[in-house]
């Protein structure tokens, strides 16, 4: 019964979907066929870079890697994806849509990878697929600047799940300090 009440995922042609506004080379390294430098120097072990989004709300984010350094400025909303570019004990690098870095505390991140919705046509809308098909039904419009979570990507397609609560955009997600 109250498997019919959760939201189906679904997938997305690859090449409309944006975390990043610098295009193609980006998305093409959030579905992971860039070459993760190992980080053996790292204090967690794993890869960098990588793709994560915040956890809570709000969130610091500062010029340097502790509670000493300015605030540069603050996320007022969970689930921002962000890219993890560095690491310092227990601080994590980050690198947002709109490309700005700073440092965030690592129990302020999740390992949960998001993504907004980049439409390239006039609509503004991209098409939800029912499959991984060129000649797959659609099943929804996504407007552009939705925020969907990434369950899986193929390198072509990634499912993803979207809900009317995920109508965050980029810019009003944060809030910066001067």
């Amino acid at each position: 019964m109250f498997d019919s009440m959760l939201p189906k995922p679904l997938l997305v042609p690859l090449r409309l979907l944006a975390a990043w506004r610098v295009g193609l080379i980006w998305v093409l390294v959030l579905v992971g066929t860039s070459l993760p430098v190992m980080a053996q120097d790292n204090p967690s072990g794993l890869p960098l870079p990588r793709f994560a989004s915040t956890r809570s709300d709000p969130i610091n984010v500062r010029v340097g890697p502790g509670t000493k350094y300015d605030v540069a400025w603050i996320y007022l909303k969970a689930g921002i994806p962000i890219e993890i570019i560095a690491e310092f004990d227990t601080w994590r690098k980050v690198r947002d849509v709109d490309g700005q870095t700073g440092w965030i505390h690592q129990n302020l991140l999740s390992g949960n990878r998001a993504a907004y919705v980049k439409a390239g046509g006039a609509s503004g809308e991209v098409p939800m697929l029912s499959s991984a098909a060129p000649d797959a039904s659609p099943r929804a419009n996504l407007q552009d600047g939705l925020r969907v979570q990434l369950n899986e990507c193929d390198g072509d397609y990634c499912q993803v799940t979207a809900s009317l609560s995920a109508r965050a955009r980029s810019q009003p997600n944060l809030h910066r300090l001067c």
